[in-house]
């Protein structure tokens, strides 16, 4: 088997598949990328054992169909370190030895049988079809991935929530302590459906998503799904479980609301944490009329922090607290020059909602307060 391809092209779809494969493998196999030419064209796999990400190369030149299993550390750290030009492959079927070829010398490496590598799930034919512009789906993983557990009690938090139905596309992500909520009517299914999308591919999508622009096809049934875009397919074995209804943990009447500049709480949370307790990381949330007074204190250390931030309040005065790694991880993964954050009382949860939000599109943010010893 012999083919050219372009370096460049050759490192930029290995880069963007091998994200999938893990550090350490139970299956030798799978440190590999597999590599299979096909009709002119190569198709490249990585694979966890759950999850499978697939992409094609378009080869200049090439011989006859075959397929090889390649060290994917090894090829990427020398794709790495070269510069943009043909490389030439050659595999030899019988010693499964893999020389590469370019213009100033060349490498080789040993290659593995590639009919030991594991094949994709297989769907079959009980499946839904979804199709969503990759921008939604973008947009939605990164406002509520940092919001997903790694409670191995509790699997199906560790995902995001898929919520389908004729009208819009629910996207749903809670660890316990904070959730957040986005609804988009820029896709819609054409029945009820739902299902639980892991933490890791996830991650890869995300990062995936950014660089595609036509749009992305998601096929599932009970237990697996098929996410197609571009030259890249993703395959992934689901959270299996019943999702929390999430709607009833948000409250529906929060009277008090606290109207902020996204930039400014933020940057005055990052400089109040650093003087809260390690241990609780708590901040303080004192807040009257059109005041809020961020502190924090850490007793072992006797140092603390305390700093005022213009708002908007509509409410009686309160002192709240919360986690600041929480209030940080919210306030950053919202676009939106300005926020609001509604109240009832220090016990219940905070509800926070970017002001201006996209036409079709529902942003919502809940936050779970901590107890104050004041």
């Amino acid at each position: 088997m012999k083919f050219i391809v372009s370096s460049t092209d050759l490192a930029g779809h290995l880069q963007a598949i091998s994200r999938v494969i893990n550090a350490k493998n139970t299956l030798p196999i799978l440190d590999c990328f597999l590599f299979e030419l096909r009709d002119g064209t190569l198709y490249i796999t990585g694979s966890d054992g759950e999850t499978t990400m697939t992409t094609q190369v378009e080869v200049t030149e090439s011989d006859k169909d075959g397929k090889v299993a390649v060290t994917a550390k090894t090829l990427l750290d020398a794709l790495r370190e070269g510069t943009d030009q043909p490389l030439t492959f050659e595999v030899n079927e019988e010693t499964l030895e893999v020389t590469v070829s370019y213009m100033n010398g060349h490498y080789s490496l040993m290659g593995q049988n590639a009919d030991v590598y594991p094949l994709p799930l297989n769907l079959g034919e009980n499946t839904t079809q979804v199709v969503i512009a990759p921008n939604v789906l973008q947009k939605a993983i990164a406002s509520t991935l940092f919001a997903t557990a790694d409670d191995e009690l509790r699997p199906v938090m560790n995902g995001i929530y898929f919520d389908i139905t004729q009208q819009d596309i629910t996207f749903v992500a809670s660890d316990g302590h904070k959730l957040v909520r986005y609804r988009t009517q820029a896709a819609c299914g054409n029945n009820e459906a739902a299902f639980i999308l892991p933490k890791k591919p996830a991650v890869l999508l995300k990062n995936l998503l950014t660089k595609e622009e036509g749009e992305v096809k998601v096929v599932f049934n009970d237990r697996n799904a098929m996410i197609s875009v571009g030259d890249h397919r993703l395959i992934c074995r689901l959270i299996d479980g019943r999702y929390p209804n999430y709607n009833s943990v948000i409250p529906q009447n929060n009277p008090y609301l606290l109207t902020l500049d996204r930039q400014s709480i933020l940057s005055a949370i990052r400089r109040v944490s650093i003087f809260s307790s390690q241990a609780s990381s708590l901040v303080k949330l004192s807040i009257s009329e059109n005041k809020l007074i961020l502190s924090a204190q850490d007793i072992d250390f006797s140092t603390s922090a305390q700093e005022v931030v213009d708002c908007q309040y509509v409410g009686a005065n309160m002192n709240i607290g919360f986690k600041g790694t929480f209030l940080l991880e919210i306030f950053s993964n919202i676009s939106s020059t300005e926020v609001t954050f509604a109240l009832a009382d220090p016990s219940r949860a905070g509800v926070v909602e970017p002001v201006d939000q996209e036409e079709g599109d529902s942003l919502l943010m809940l936050l779970m307060p901590m107890m104050l010893n004041d």
